[in-house]
């Protein structure tokens, strides 16, 4: 199948945003909310880009943040969507699609790094997947994590916990009084992507402020660990140079990817970052020319009518 098939619509959900690929048009939503179903705002997605009812030819190929066993069905979003003349879905992890996307059918690891993160790899005969637990048990090196450990470091600083850091002006521009912060934050239901949003001011603010170096090196060195034990994982430790993708805004930040990369090159000094050749919107396209002995198979599932 053709990715500029008018029948076909890619999808790449993420809690920053749900970006939607179609007949050689990008289109861009608001992002997923992680604390409730992910099928039916997908769904929403679909109906806003079909028209209207037809017949049942239309493939759906989705690469998705927020995927849980329970929802790791196809057969939802299909139900969902059948109405619109949705005939067949082709649902991923988001780790599989940043994969496609970044190295596409070759050996390697992607780090991806946004709001969540989640590392990937995949081998001569098996995948591995690091971490992108979610913002309360993992997503260790993500713009969540960043602008959390961001917002400690202010709130350290406001008790005389900690030093003082000019993180503390970014949190005052949202809460003038931040002994209240805490109460409304809680309270946000887009408190995930309001943390996150934080991110890019701290990385801005490594350029002179201690504290905020410090948070976005120790990024860094959980993301190249993470890198490492999926190539671990996959069997590819012994190669001199193993392909390591580093994608998503939070490499934006130069303290993030520069101790990132020396993190990986203490273990291979030869490493240099592969480039990636698309992005996650690319890897959700390429799920319909997937190769059926692919070791990533077993991470996509296909509903059809």
């Amino acid at each position: 199948m053709s990715t500029a098939d008018d029948r076909f619509l890619a999808i790449d959900g993420g809690q920053t945003a749900v970006k939607v690929s179609h007949a050689g048009r990008r289109l861009s939503f608001p992002g997923l909310r992680t604390n409730t179903e992910i099928m039916p705002q997908l769904a929403e997605v679909v109906s806003a880009v079909i028209p209207a009812p037809g017949p049942s030819d239309w493939t759906v190929a989705v690469g998705t943040t927020g995927l849980t066993r329970a929802e790791g069905d196809p057969r939802i979003l299909l139900e969902l969507c059948r109405a619109r003349g949705v005939g067949r879905v082709i649902l991923a992890h988001d780790s599989v699609t940043s994969f496609l996307g970044a190295v596409g059918f070759r050996r390697g690891v992607v780090v991806a790094s946004g709001t969540g993160v989640v590392t990937f790899g995949v081998g001569a005969d098996s995948v591995a997947r690091v971490d992108g637990w979610g913002n309360l048990m993992g997503d260790v090196g993500s713009g969540f994590w960043i602008g959390r450990s961001g917002l400690e470091a202010v709130m350290r600083a406001y008790d005389g916990r900690g030093p003082a850091t000019a993180i503390t002006e970014l949190a005052t521009e949202r809460w003038p009084d931040l002994s209240q912060a805490y109460i409304e934050l809680q309270g946000n239901p887009g408190h995930v992507r309001l943390v996150a949003s934080f991110a890019k001011g701290i990385a801005c603010l490594a350029e002179t402020d201690e504290v905020a170096a410090a948070i976005c090196r120790r990024a860094g060195e959980e993301l190249a660990l993470s890198a490492r034990t999926a190539v671990s994982r996959i069997g590819e430790a012994a190669s001199p140079r193993p392909v390591v993708c580093l994608v998503g805004g939070v490499f934006r930040s130069r303290h993030v990817r520069e101790s990132c990369i020396a993190g990986l090159r203490r273990e291979w000094p030869r490493f240099e970052p592969f480039e990636a050749a698309g992005d996650g919107l690319v890897g959700a396209e390429a799920l319909a020319s997937l190769p059926a002995d692919s070791p990533l198979s077993s991470s996509v599932a296909v509903a059809a009518v």
